[in-house]
């Protein structure tokens, strides 16, 4: 028995679809511990390109269970439509390849209209949230007044705990943010519609995975996001609203922090993020230009273009230490093919005070000074590279300055979109 988790190292969109498709093959089960459908996973299975929201990166794995456990808020009609969409496509998907825990929360209609009512009102001081209702649903988690998609199993106390939710948020909607209220019948019954639909799949997630684990099974654990967008470390409160760090596999799954052996961190061979927030190495040039367009750096979710901008070691770094990653996965290396000489921020430096790691307060990080090292980079195409060996003396370099300033060995080096088009170094199953 293997257990891995996958950490999203930077602000996300590091290209965890591709790595746990990948390490999908040696695994028997793939579970999604966190998150909500607003971090969309792009997978490309030979001429088929798959965006996945919720449903887990394993479910193109045939003979592979994905599971979306009891810290992943659900859209039941977002979900749904994703399980269709990938029905229609070929992709097998049922109660027994995918389990869905039923103490999972849900994201509601009415969450989904705060979200948005919300960030039309903050005008310039919009979080730049996706408009999912994600942020909201975990606060109805945490104010005790959330539905869970155990409730559909009983629509009379459904439908009493949409009266309660709304009481809150029809106040909201009407004299704070001027937008209609909503009725609980009507938001129940477009929910409890879906009945049917959801009901086979859910599970005692726990239970089930702690079986599983006695039965020696190789785990993989897909997380969303990236470590800067943590609730709790991340560039607050330009965040998430759930922990995408090693410590929410734990509280996500239920298992026992001790049974996840391996940490992988994805890295991407430069840095983006999508939204609002603080981003140090952002290059607002023709240099950031090309590096979205050459990586395709458009949100999956949402269409977004995506800031992007150098590598930051700082970032990493931090994400390293404070996950307990073992390797990285890095991707996208392939991106960076002709754009001369390449940068790597190895620290900060802030009123004369050398920093190996992001500072908390956003006042600080906004002044910060980028102390950049250089690598010579590298022309050729390097898609049809399996070893180290095949990638070009600038490649390599590269990928070396990364390990040093970083501190953590490579496992992965992606070097384009295909699950094969991937150098191994290190397989954990």
């Amino acid at each position: 028995m293997t257990n891995v988790a996958i950490i999203g190292t930077q602000w996300g969109d590091e290209g965890k679809g591709k790595v746990v498709d990948l390490l999908s093959e040696g695994a028997d089960l793939v579970v999604r511990f966190q998150g909500g459908n607003n971090a969309g996973h792009t997978l490309v299975v030979g001429d088929q390109s798959y965006a996945l929201h919720t449903v887990p990166s394993g479910i193109l794995r045939p003979g592979k269970v994905s599971v979306i456990a009891s810290g992943v808020v659900v859209d039941p009609e977002d979900l749904i439509v994703e399980i269709r969409a990938l029905v229609k496509r070929g992709v097998t998907i049922s109660p027994a390849n995918l389990k869905i825990s039923e103490k999972a929360h849900m994201i509601m209609p009415y969450h989904r209209l705060l979200d948005v009512a919300r960030e039309n009102a903050a005008g310039s001081q919009r979080l730049g949230t996706t408009g999912r209702g994600i942020g909201p649903a975990y606060e109805d988690k945490a104010a005790r007044v959330g539905l869970r998609l155990l409730d559909l199993r009983s629509p009379d106390v459904f439908i009493q705990k949409v009266e309660r939710a709304l009481q809150e948020k029809n106040c909201l909607f009407e004299n704070l943010y001027k937008v209609p209220s909503l009725k609980a019948e009507t938001v129940a019954a477009r929910v409890l519609a879906l009945r049917d639909d959801l009901l086979p799949y859910l599970t005692d997630v726990t239970s089930y995975l702690r079986a599983a684990g006695e039965q020696g099974l190789n785990i993989l654990f897909e997380g969303a996001q990236g470590v800067q967008l943590d609730v709790d470390h991340g560039t607050y409160p330009y965040v998430t609203s759930s922990n995408p760090t090693t410590g929410s596999v734990a509280v996500g799954t239920g298992l026992a922090p001790k049974r996840l052996e391996n940490v992988l961190g994805l890295v991407k061979a430069y840095t983006s993020r999508v939204g609002e927030g603080p981003f140090p190495t952002e290059l607002k040039d023709e240099v950031g230009d090309q590096i979205r367009e050459r990586g395709r750096e458009y949100g999956t979710t949402t269409g977004r273009p995506r800031r992007c901008g150098w590598l930051d070691a700082v970032v990493v770094r931090a994400a390293v230490k404070l996950c307990g990653i073992d390797h990285l996965a890095i991707t996208k290396l392939d991106v960076l093919s002709g754009l001369g000489e390449l940068k790597i921020a190895s620290h900060y430096e802030l009123d004369g005070e050398k920093l190996l790691w992001p500072p908390a307060s956003l006042l600080d990080l906004a002044r910060v000074k980028l102390v950049y090292r250089s690598s010579p980079g590298f022309d050729e195409d390097i898609k049809t590279a399996r070893k180290l060996t095949d990638l070009p003396k600038g490649a390599r370099a590269y990928l070396d300055l990364v390990e040093e300033l970083v501190g953590c060995p490579p496992a992965l080096v992606s070097v384009g979109p295909e699950r094969d088009e991937t150098i191994i170094l290190n397989r954990y199953f």
